[in-house]
């Protein structure tokens, strides 16, 4: 059966993809049904749907990686994919999916090269004071959180729906290639120090 933090995960994302493709007068019953789920109707749930399958075929991280599942890219490699957590804590928390369904004793380069590009994103754009990262293991799929910190946030305070609009915005700002700005900044460092030296005048009239 599903653990409790299974089930919240795997309840944030299908109200996610309820949201995009049920119409309007239909979402506030799907996301009151899935809600109300227990973990052991939640799991018997995905089997009917298959959602999720005996020999793991199919999962609901698969089908974002796939993008069956909409969801807010904010960057990817040959083996994860970043998206926005749609009940952030806090503004630009990020997570991190392998591709790969299934648990790796050795976790690729690619994964935390990711990791890493995603936090310069995040402090570059968005200047938290810092960024925490937690796994969690779902349906064969290590999940990275990525938490900024802007004041005394932990993984235990409180979530909040994003907004679309503000999700497409921090998607926006967050697709930018990080590290442009450091590189203009280290140019005139260096020529600052050498006109000084060859201000002393070589003779005297």
């Amino acid at each position: 059966m599903l653990s409790k933090e299974q089930a919240e995960e795997i309840k944030k994302q299908l109200i996610q993809q309820a949201e995009a493709s049920l119409p309007d007068d239909k979402r506030a019953a799907a996301k009151a049904q899935i809600l109300s789920m227990n973990p052991e109707q939640l799991e018997k749930f995905l089997q009917r749907n298959n959602m999720v399958q005996e020999r793991g075929n199919q999962c609901i991280f698969c089908s974002i990686i796939f993008g069956e599942t909409p969801s807010y890219k904010i960057g990817e490699n040959e083996k994860a994919l970043a998206v926005l957590e749609i009940n952030p804590i806090s503004k630009g928390h990020a997570l991190i999916i392998p591709k790969s369904h299934k648990l790796l004793e050795k976790i690729p380069n690619e994964i935390p090269q990711l990791v890493k590009e995603i936090t310069e994103k995040i402090k570059s754009q968005l200047k938290p004071k810092d960024i925490k990262a937690s796994n969690s293991k779902l349906f064969n799929h290590e999940i990275i959180n990525l938490l900024p910190i802007y004041e005394n946030e932990t993984f235990n305070s409180e979530k909040h729906q994003a907004t679309k609009e503000e999700l497409e915005e921090l998607q926006k700002i967050l697709s930018k290639p990080a590290g442009k700005k450091t590189a203009k900044i280290k140019k005139p460092k260096i020529e600052k120090i050498k006109p000084e030296k060859f201000w002393l005048p070589k003779r005297i009239p």
